[in-house]
């Protein structure tokens, strides 16, 4: 949209729904973005209907009679009405496809006098979350929703739904130091054989790391990084056990994740959210995979020290520093329906602060929410596995030994609004996980029995 004089500020989650109005086509993909343009309301409708002519020509993908269908739903804090268009859109109220993803351009709080507009245009007593709220609001969306609309996320060549279950990432270290099991698959045999072991034991994803991200770890270069995760990276996407599973790379380096992409990775797992290589961003806008953003203060060599370990209220201060390195990739553009978050258990943390964040999952979505709701809605990812304060806790200075420690972790964090848990042990915390998406679905079957 760019060349078109259009420059996206911010994007929605994306929507896959049933079909509307002809019900016989495949199900729609719905979303929305603001943006900032030049171009007055007409010229706009004409720059955005030769995008929809161009990707018809380009055989773009089909969710119904035309590939896509670009409409104008707000023009600043402009009514329009005229023979060939209307602003606002007149069924924006009607539609929760629609109005789904307009509520996500938003935060809870009302950040300009032109959304001030919007909300007034709607022309409820509360706005736009008003509106929403009657509709439904969050009671049409996900398993048990009255819409059958999905929050996805494009992902090798598909759509994840985080929805549904949590996910269970099993840990790749194929380096010689990291904490747990640093030296143990170095070789591209032993890490094929741990690959073929977690996803018998019923791992979703693979995360591969080839540098230490262990407290006070001394950084390598991106050549020796790509040394070391090359060969592996290669034989476990040729492995067929991998067969409709996600292959992720940690890294925080953008030569590594443009090159592991292109060796088959299908998501980047950055812990520093862009902080340690300062094109990350920008290159991670064109590789087109997800990425997944991860707070910690500092560097690996430097995020436990006491500067970086203080903080008033943890929660609020993660969602905020998170926030902000979310809201600089989007400008950058990686779009929000490409973005998973992390709230970085044991890096820059203590014990303490851990504990919170198991606790305040929700605190973290709430206050992010404050400014963006797409951002909110974000696939979270957690990683307590084996790491220092389960062993601080229950006195195992053995990383190996704290499985059932982490078991512990991974639920509360499940039943905290989890949606993908990285783990060394994919056996026993996927018996976890499943007891905890059974509850959860209890719960939200409860829930709509009574509405």
């Amino acid at each position: 949209m760019r060349n078109s004089g259009i420059n996206i500020t911010r994007h929605a989650c994306l929507y896959e729904t049933a079909p509307a109005y002809v019900t016989d086509q495949p199900r729609f993909i719905n979303s929305a973005v603001r943006a900032v343009t030049k171009l007055g309301p007409h010229e706009l409708l004409s720059a955005l209907k030769k995008i929809e002519k161009d990707l018809g020509r380009t055989g773009g993908i089909r969710y119904g009679p035309r590939p896509i269908d670009l409409d104008i739903l707000f023009y600043g804090k402009y009514k329009v009405r005229s023979d060939i268009l209307t602003i606002p859109h007149e069924r924006i109220w009607e539609r929760p496809f629609v109005m789904a993803p307009l509520m996500d351009l938003l935060g809870s709080a009302i950040d300009s006098d032109t959304v001030a507009s919007w909300h007034s245009f709607s022309g409820h007593s509360r706005g736009l979350t008003g509106l929403w709220e009657d509709l439904g609001s969050e009671s049409l969306i996900g398993e048990f929703g009255k819409e059958g609309m999905y929050r996805v996320m494009p992902v090798a060549n598909g759509l994840l739904d985080w929805s549904r279950r949590t996910s269970v990432m099993g840990i790749l270290n194929v380096t010689p130091d990291s904490f747990s099991d640093g030296g143990n698959f170095k070789s591209v045999e032993s890490a094929v054989y741990q690959v073929r072991l977690m996803i018998s034991e019923g791992a979703d994803m693979i995360d591969i790391g080839a540098q230490s991200t262990r407290p006070t770890a001394s950084r390598i270069s991106a050549a020796e990084e790509l040394g070391r995760l090359i060969p592996v990276l290669e034989a476990v996407v040729s492995m067929p056990e991998v067969e409709g599973k996600l292959i992720s790379v940690d890294t925080f380096y953008s030569e590594v994740a443009s090159e592991a992409v292109s060796k088959g990775a299908h998501l980047i797992n950055d812990v520093s959210a862009g902080q340690l290589d300062s094109n990350m961003f920008k290159v991670m806008a064109d590789l087109d995979v997800p990425y997944v953003a991860m707070h910690m203060r500092g560097d690996p060599s430097t995020m436990q020290n006491s500067e970086n370990l203080k903080y008033g209220n943890v929660c609020k201060e993660i969602s905020s520093e998170l926030y902000s390195r979310v809201r600089e990739a989007e400008m950058l553009g990686i779009p929000a329906w490409r973005i998973m978050i992390d709230p970085g258990i044991g890096f820059s943390k203590k014990t303490e602060h851990n504990l919170d964040i198991l606790m305040g999952l929700p605190d973290i979505r709430e206050e992010i929410a404050t400014r963006s709701l797409a951002i909110s809605h974000a696939p979270m990812l957690i990683g307590p596995s084996r790491k220092r304060f389960l062993g601080e806790i229950c006195s195992r200075p053995d990383a190996a030994k704290r499985d059932p420690s982490t078991i512990a972790s991974v639920t509360a964090g499940v039943l905290g609004g989890a949606n993908i848990v990285r783990v060394h042990n994919v056996k026993d915390n996927l018996d976890a996980v499943k007891v905890c998406d059974a509850i959860l679905r209890q719960k939200s079957s409860h829930l709509k029995s009574r509405h």
